[in-house]
C-alpha cells in the first residue's frame, strides 16, 4: 500500500486540527500494539475525526490516494484486529473523539451513541434514566461502542440478550469509498435489500468506519440474586440451565461455568478470594438472576429452583449471595480466571463455540484428546455455558516458559480447531477474526462462506484500503474462485 502524501497529511492536519491528527512516535505508540501485545505495528500518522463529517473526509482522501487505514477504538481486541502492519504506510484512526451521547429515549429503549463512547459510560447514562445496556465483559471501562459493533461483541449475558447483532439497532458508518451511511433509524420492517447494518456489525473495520449506533436498552435491574453450585459434570450443568429456566423463566441472565482445577487456579494466586462451597466439586456454575424495578425479586424463584435440583441430584451443594458483597465475591472468582492463567504460565488460548446442546460433552471429549495429544498439557475450559461459548485454553506442561507457546502453541492450536471444526463449531465465538486467526480460518473455513466474504469486501473497498489484512483471508496465488 502505498504511503500518504505530505499533500495528503497537510490536507488532513488542516481539517483536523492538532487534536485531530499527530505524528509523534511517543503519541502513537500505546496503539501501535495490541492489548495482548502479540502485536506491534507502525501508521505514517493517527487520525481522530470529532465529526462524522471529518470521518467521511479522511476515508474520502484515503481512498483517491489508496492509503490504507485501520480503525481504532479502545484497542481492547484479543485478537490483532485493531493493530496496523509494521510497513507503516497505514493511518490509524482512532474514533475516541467520536464520543458523544446523542440521544437517549427511555421510553423507546433506545440510545444513539457514537463509536468512541466508552461502555461504562452508556452504563452509567442509561441507569440514570431507569435503563441499562445488555452487555458487559472485563475490559468495560475501556471498549468502545464502535469497538464492540465491528467485534460483534458478547460478554456475560449472551444468554439472554444475545450478542451485538442482537443489540444494534441502527448504525451509522463511513463507507469505503467516503460515502455516508445515515441507517440509525430504528425500524421494525425494512425490506430494501440487502441488510447493511447487519455487514457491518462483525466485520472488524474491513467495510468501512463505523461512526455511532441505535442500541437497544432494556429496564434496569431492580434486585439480582447470584448463587455459586457445585455438579458432577459439564451435562449436569447443562441440565441444571434447563431446569432453572423452567422455574424462573427469562430471569436467568448469566450461567457460567468453572470446572474445579480452574477455581483452584484462582484461589491460588487471586488474594483475598476464598471457594463459596464447604466441599469441593468437580464442576461449578455461577447463576445471575434478575428482576426488573418494581417487580419481585429472583431470589425465591432461584432458592426454589436449587432446591429442587437438590432434590433430583442435578446439584450437590449450592449456595446463594447473603448480599452484594458476596455476589460480587462469587463474580470475582469467575472474572479473575485470566489473570491466575497469566501468573500460573503459559497457555495457548482459544476462544470458540460448539452448538449449545454438544457443548457439555465436547468439553470433557475434547480435554481429553488435547491432554493424551499432548502430554503434560492441561486443559482450562470454561466459559458461557447458555450460549456454547468455550474459553478452551491449554496449559503448557510444568516448568515450560514462554518459548512452549513459540514451539507447540500453533500445533495445539490448530488440534483445538480441528476438534472445534468437526463438532460444527466456531473457531471465533466472540473475539474476532482480526491477525490471530486469519490463517486458520483460511484452513478451516467454508469455501463458499469465505468467497462471498471476499466479494463483498472487494465489491465494497475495491482497493482494499479498509484495515487490510484482517479478518477476510487473501486467495492463494493461483487460486481460482470455484
Amino acid at each position: 500500500m502505498p504511503y500518504p502524501s505530505h499533500s495528503l497529511l497537510d490536507k488532513l492536519a488542516a481539517r483536523l486540527g492538532p487534536k485531530g491528527l499527530t505524528r509523534d512516535p511517543a503519541e502513537m505508540a500505546p496503539w501501535l500494539a495490541d492489548w495482548r501485545d502479540r502485536y506491534h505495528g507502525g501508521a505514517a500518522a493517527l487520525v481522530a475525526p470529532a465529526t462524522r463529517e471529518e470521518a467521511a473526509f479522511i476515508v474520502s482522501l484515503c481512498a483517491e490516494a489508496g492509503v490504507a487505514l485501520v480503525p481504532q477504538g479502545g484497542n481492547t481486541g484479543m485478537c490483532g484486529g485493531a493493530t496496523p502492519d509494521g510497513s507503516g504506510s497505514a493511518l490509524l484512526l482512532s474514533t475516541r473523539r467520536l464520543n458523544r451521547i446523542r440521544e437517549i429515549d427511555a421510553a423507546a429503549g433506545i440510545a444513539v451513541c457514537e463509536a468512541g463512547v466508552i461502555l461504562a459510560n452508556l452504563h452509567e447514562a442509561a441507569l440514570a434514566v431507569g435503563r441499562r445496556f445488555p452487555l458487559s465483559l472485563g475490559a468495560k471501562g475501556s471498549a468502545t461502542i464502535g469497538g464492540l459493533v465491528s467485534t460483534n461483541a458478547g460478554g456475560t449475558q449472551v444468554l439472554r440478550f444475545g450478542t451485538m447483532r442482537s443489540l444494534v439497532l441502527g448504525i451509522e458508518a463511513v463507507l469505503p469509498d467516503g460515502s455516508l451511511y445515515d441507517g440509525l433509524a430504528v425500524l421494525k420492517k425494512d425490506n430494501r435489500g440487502y441488510d447493511l447494518r447487519q455487514l457491518l456489525i462483525g466485520a472488524e473495520g474491513t467495510l468501512g468506519v463505523v461512526t455511532a449506533a441505535s442500541l437497544k436498552l432494556v429496564p434496569a435491574v431492580g434486585e439480582r440474586a447470584v448463587a455459586w453450585a457445585g455438579v458432577e459434570t459439564p451435562q449436569a450443568a447443562q441440565a441444571l440451565l434447563r431446569h432453572l429456566e423452567s422455574v424462573m423463566g427469562d430471569a436467568i441472565e448469566s450461567f457460567e461455568l468453572v470446572p474445579a482445577h480452574v477455581l483452584a487456579l484462582v484461589l491460588d494466586h487471586i488474594p483475598g478470594t476464598r471457594a463459596p462451597l464447604s466441599a469441593p466439586a468437580p464442576w461449578n456454575v455461577l447463576v445471575e438472576a434478575v428482576s426488573a424495578m418494581a417487580t419481585p425479586g429472583p431470589e425465591p424463584l432461584l432458592y426454589e429452583g436449587l432446591r429442587s435440583a437438590l432434590e433430583i441430584g442435578l446439584v450437590g451443594d449450592a449456595v446463594i449471595a447473603a448480599n452484594e458483597a458476596q455476589a460480587e465475591d462469587f463474580w470475582r472468582l469467575r472474572d479473575s480466571i485470566a489473570e491466575a492463567e497469566k501468573k500460573d504460565g503459559p497457555s495457548a488460548k482459544h476462544d470458540v463455540s460448539v452448538p449449545v446442546e454438544d457443548m457439555g460433552a465436547f468439553l470433557v471429549e475434547a480435554g481429553g484428546k488435547i491432554e493424551a495429544r499432548f502430554p503434560g498439557t492441561q486443559v482450562i475450559g470454561f466459559g458461557h455455558l447458555g450460549d456454547g461459548n468455550i474459553h478452551l485454553n491449554v496449559r503448557a506442561p510444568a516448568g515450560a516458559d514462554g518459548a512452549w507457546l513459540e514451539t507447540d502453541g500453533d500445533a495445539v492450536t490448530a488440534y483445538v480447531h480441528d476438534l472445534v471444526t468437526a463438532a460444527r463449531g466456531s473457531i471465533s465465538a466472540e473475539h474476532g477474526i482480526g491477525q490471530s486467526k486469519l490463517g486458520e480460518l483460511a484452513r478451516l473455513g467454508d469455501p463458499a462462506r469465505l468467497n462471498a466474504m471476499r466479494a463483498i469486501k472487494h465489491g465494497l473497498d475495491p482497493k482494499n484500503i479498509m484495515n487490510p489484512g484482517k479478518l477476510v483471508p487473501a486467495l492463494a496465488p493461483g487460486t481460482l474462485r470455484s
